[in-house]
């Protein structure tokens, strides 16, 4: 195997925290030479994120939600997405959170990318997807606990102030980089392939 002489073993794992969205676990490791470590590693579902796009006579628009985040103690504003329920598809998951957090429902969707959203601490992945042919249908479902304002923004806005507030969400910017990589491939302007 290539760059075996960079794998840890884990020895033993022991769950030290539970709550509804996620569960902490000590793991007890041996590197490659041999040392023993404990860390701590964050178990949670899998997410979905959806980049919803609607072409407009004025160019195309992301369909975005703004919630409350309480990390961050501020407003974000978002591709919507969610947690990948226990025995549901990754893209089931995607067409359900689109529809409950936005009111539309997609013609087409496409997975564009996958990666882990912080290897270091957490064990989950997050699936990524393109949400075209959108029809509003009429009304969000969210859950209780879900505060959340459908908002329409201009795909030039979004490139322009990802990043900063209130674009404060770190995946959002992996999804909009996953996206221009899609349609790039999609343009001609990257080879299939790539």
């Amino acid at each position: 195997m290539e760059h075996e002489n960079l794998l840890w073993k884990e020895e033993r794992s022991k769950a030290v925290f539970k709550c509804r969205i996620f569960s902490v676990r000590e793991s007890a490791c041996v590197s490659p030479d041999n040392k023993h470590g404990m860390y701590m590693v964050l178990d949670a579902a899998d997410w979905a994120i959806v980049v919803p796009v609607i072409d407009t006579p004025h160019g195309k628009k992301f369909v975005m939600v703004r919630q409350w985040r309480h990390g961050a103690r501020e407003l974000s504003l978002e591709f919507p997405g969610g947690v990948i329920e226990k025995g549901e598809e990754p893209t089931g998951a995607a067409v359900r959170e689109l529809r409950e957090e936005t009111a539309y429902a997609a013609g087409k969707i496409t997975k564009i990318g996958e990666c882990s959203p912080n290897p270091a601490i957490m064990s989950n992945r997050v699936h990524f997807f393109l949400a075209e042919n959108l029809q509003n249908m009429g009304k969000q479902n969210l859950d209780e606990d879900e505060y959340v304002e459908t908002e329409l923004i201009s795909a030039a806005e979004v490139f322009r102030s990802m990043g900063q507030p209130p674009y404060i969400h770190a995946l959002m910017g992996t999804a909009l980089s996953l996206y221009l990589q899609k349609t790039a491939k999609d343009s001609g302007l990257l080879p299939a392939n790539l």
